[in-house]
């Protein structure tokens, strides 16, 4: 089948497309390798986003290529109740890289997926049905997914599931009750169980994190802030999921989010740093809750749950990932980013704040510093100038945060391709804040 021309696709995209996004990307993509994507003209375009957060080893990785090719010739889809040697065998990866009390996987395929499976079996080991979430936090659209995701796209969709409440996220740059200052104390944690205490129905069930929420403005969890969590968890009769869909297996400098306090969670999500770009996710837990759930009659099943072909791909992504030392290059690189952008900071006082940790990184942008006044039109204007010099970035706005680039480059990426990045960078805040001036 001949390929239509790249104006004859623009101009299907509106006939065809339900449009799930305000706005699609300008460019065609017709092929991706390494940090970078080909747009149909040829022109190479640096990929900070890592595309949906998933291409962690870089696109087109020539062993997730491969691991593609060995389970198409093997086999790729099987009745759901059917086991192939992949699905086994990555569970058993999985489980012998996390520490005891994460010892049964669940495998499916979406990040959402993933945390409907772990807030289901929640609420059946529990008999509880109360979950909390925090402020700006995304784990997906599905229903009991949205009903704990507080970023956005909550409205208009009607009621969401019963017994969900939120707490305030740990924003040190925007404190959410107005207390701390650059340095969060924990007291906006123990603020939002008093209110949450006070909303409780007597049928508690789990709380869910991120270790680093992401939607939210890039938003890290202070150190020892899950320690406190899990105490607070448990002294309520809550199990804590932590949703590690973007923070698990490298992308923070650490193997694990949750390992940074000490902790062992109910619940692991993972998915988009599992998958190497394929859908693949994980629901992790203990073998207590497992068995527990198993004799209720726990039922989870989808037309992809188990399928070999993600599950040969995740094989191939922990043997990268242990081959190639993937967590210890974005610690080096991550540090090596952060110092470049903290530069940056220094030339352009439209940089409010640069947090984050390992390549999961945010600068924040602003229109006064002092005042931290949001500047989300001026965020939007850099991000189209860096595609248009060649460059990928990606916003994430959030009431309380205005407009923060989300910063994440593959988990191989080298230093050559941050200081282009950051040259690009610096180049279309120039000529943004120019255009500004001008206008």
């Amino acid at each position: 089948m001949t390929t239509p021309s790249t104006d004859e696709l623009h101009q299907a995209i509106d006939d065809v497309l339900i449009r799930y996004i305000p706005h699609f990307s300008p460019a065609i993509i017709t092929r991706a390798k390494g940090s970078f994507v080909y747009e149909a003209s040829g022109r190479a375009v640096l990929d900070f986003t890592s595309g949906q957060m998933c291409a962690v080893l870089g696109h087109n990785h020539p062993d997730i290529v491969a691991a593609i090719e060995k389970a198409s010739r093997e086999v790729i889809h099987l009745l759901s109740s059917m086991l192939s040697p992949s699905v086994i065998m990555l569970a058993q990866r999985l489980t012998g890289i996390l520490p005891n009390g994460l010892d049964k996987a669940l495998l499916l395929n979406t990040g959402a997926e993933s945390n409907e499976a772990a807030i289901r079996m929640a609420k059946l080991a529990t008999g509880g049905f109360e979950v909390l979430g925090f402020a700006g936090s995304w784990h997906g659209l599905t229903a009991g997914a949205s009903a704990s995701t507080y970023s956005f796209a909550r409205q208009g969709y009607g009621p969401v599931m019963p017994g969900t409440n939120m707490l305030p996220a740990p924003n040190c740059y925007r404190c959410p009750i107005r207390h701390c200052h650059d340095r969060c104390d924990m007291t906006c944690l123990e603020v939002g169980f008093e209110m949450a205490d006070r909303q409780a129905l007597g049928a508690p069930a789990a709380l869910i994190v991120e270790p680093l929420l992401s939607t939210a403005g890039i938003v890290d969890l202070p150190l020892g802030f899950l320690a406190k969590l899990k105490q607070m968890c448990e002294a309520r009769g809550l199990f804590l999921i932590v949703d590690e869909a973007q923070t698990g297996l490298g992308r923070l400098g650490i193997d694990f989010g949750f390992e940074r306090d000490g902790i062992v969670p109910d619940f692991l999500t993972l998915s988009k740093t599992l998958g190497g770009g394929l859908p693949l996710a994980a629901t992790i837990t203990s073998r207590e809750i497992e068995e527990k759930c198993y004799e209720r009659g726990f039922l989870y099943v989808t037309s992809h749950v188990s399928d070999p072909l993600p599950a040969e791909v995740g094989l191939a992504m922990l043997m990268v990932f242990e081959r190639d030392r993937i967590t210890e290059n974005a610690r080096n690189m991550g540090l090596y980013l952060k110092e470049k952008l903290c530069e940056l900071q220094m030339r352009h006082e439209c940089i409010g704040d640069v947090r984050g940790r390992g390549l999961f990184l945010g600068i924040e942008i602003v229109s006064d510093r002092e005042k931290r006044t949001p500047a989300p039109d001026l965020g939007y204007s850099i991000m189209d100038r860096c595609y248009a010099l060649g460059l990928s970035m990606n916003i994430v706005r959030h009431a309380a945060a205005g407009g923060v680039f989300r910063i994440a480059p593959p988990l191989t990426v080298t230093r050559s391709e941050i200081d282009l990045a950051i040259s690009i960078l610096d180049q279309a805040i120039c000529e943004s804040m120019n255009a500004q001036a001008e206008d």
